[in-house]
């Protein structure tokens, strides 16, 4: 039996693998990736808290891919604690607050255009646009080069299904135009992301170019296939539990509980990898300096020894500490973002469609080796 869990995050049901690494095989030797896999919460956890023992400079995903454009995901200290502090000024509760209206309203717009009735792809309807439009406005990304947004953001996001001369193009395209807003904000800042990034304050300093340019591009690959493929998870989960779906649509303000479950049971990032920069050990197997760990998040979210009743599906759950997000340090900056996106996202969707079903075989999943998402998701209602 092979065990390696890394082609597994596109198939229909990976868990039952993960559940066999986890209680039978913790920490995983990869050979053929050069790779070790952690899949135990405790194991996950202390790998999070300690980035001074697990670094993310080497890049953070098995297969060693590493932005061209610094990107604070993939830094250590101290340039990540200096740039974190000065990107962390974006994402204050109360900015992010101040969205929720306006998510509401793009999620109206767009579900404004659904069918009456009948079969059709809630991926491309709502569920992928939603998500690249809320960072639109986020960035300050006027309604009319919103067209031009999506369509180079889709043509980064989904790198792998573009070929190499449309994403060198859309890559160009959307690097030519964030050059001229950035300008444009510092010579006349708004109320968006982009101004206050490009603005010292006493609570950090302006980013250069070349990091303003890595932030943006991070937020449009990062900030929104992950919401997309959780609001997919989302939809696909309530699908295939009818019963907690009804008791979800019942009460709009379950939503809040239900949102966490489902980035619990079946998160829309399966696992990061991190570098060991010195000797140390993981469930007491000794890892070497310069070797790659994967933290299996998918497989610590289902962990017996930290969550009760882990393969139940609970919308109702309230001792929630999944690791979806990640921890510490690195703990994603949009994390209150997302569960805003998906918690509207759901809302609005129960309202219009209580009882939709997933066309399951029309289902195509996203191919990543990490990110479990759709390129397609039909629904009928």
């Amino acid at each position: 039996m092979n065990l390696d869990p890394i082609p597994q995050v596109p198939t229909d049901d990976p868990f039952p693998l993960y559940d066999v690494l986890r209680e039978e095989h913790p920490m995983l030797r990869v050979e053929e990736r050069d790779l070790w896999v952690a899949s135990r919460y405790t194991d996950v956890r202390a790998m999070l808290e300690n980035p001074d023992v697990w670094s993310s400079a080497h890049g953070v995903v098995p297969s060693r891919f590493k932005p061209d454009k610094p990107t604070i995901i993939a830094m250590d200290a101290p340039r990540h604690t200096v740039l974190r502090k000065s990107v962390s000024r974006a994402f204050t509760p109360r900015r992010i607050d101040v969205l929720s209206k306006r998510i509401r309203e793009i999620a109206r717009e767009l579900i404004d255009e659904f069918p009456a009735s009948g079969e059709f792809d809630v991926f491309h309807a709502f569920t992928d646009p939603l998500p690249m439009y809320v960072m639109a406005a986020l960035l300050g990304v006027g309604r009319e080069e919103r067209a031009m947004f999506k369509r180079c953001g889709d043509a980064i996001v989904y790198a792998s299904d573009t070929p190499p001369d449309e994403l060198h193009a859309a890559q160009s395209e959307l690097t030519d135009y964030l050059a001229v807003v950035f300008e444009e904000r510092r010579r006349e800042p708004r109320e968006d992301l982009i101004s206050v990034l490009v603005s010292d304050s006493p609570e950090g300093k302006a980013l250069d170019e070349e990091e303003m340019l890595g932030l943006c591009f991070l937020l449009l690959v990062a900030g929104t296939e992950t919401t997309t493929s959780a609001l997919g998870n989302g939809l696909l989960l309530l699908d295939r539990f009818r019963a907690e779906r009804d008791w979800v649509a019942a009460d709009p303000a379950r939503v809040h509980a239900a949102s966490e479950e489902v980035l619990r049971f079946d998160p829309p990032v399966h696992g990061l990898s991190r570098v060991a920069s010195r000797d140390t050990e993981v469930h007491g197997v000794p890892v070497s300096e310069g070797e790659w760990v994967h933290m299996l998040f998918a497989a610590a979210n289902r962990d017996p020894r930290t969550f009760e009743n882990p393969e139940r599906f609970d919308p109702a759950r309230t001792r929630n500490h999944h690791v979806s997000f990640g921890w510490g340090v690195h703990f994603c900056l949009g994390a209150n973002l997302a569960r805003m996106e998906l918690r509207i996202g759901l809302q609005e969707l129960l309202a219009r469609m209580p009882n939709y079903r997933v066309v399951t075989d029309g289902v195509e999943r996203l191919r990543s080796d990490t990110n479990r998402g759709f390129a397609r998701l039909p629904v009928e209602i």
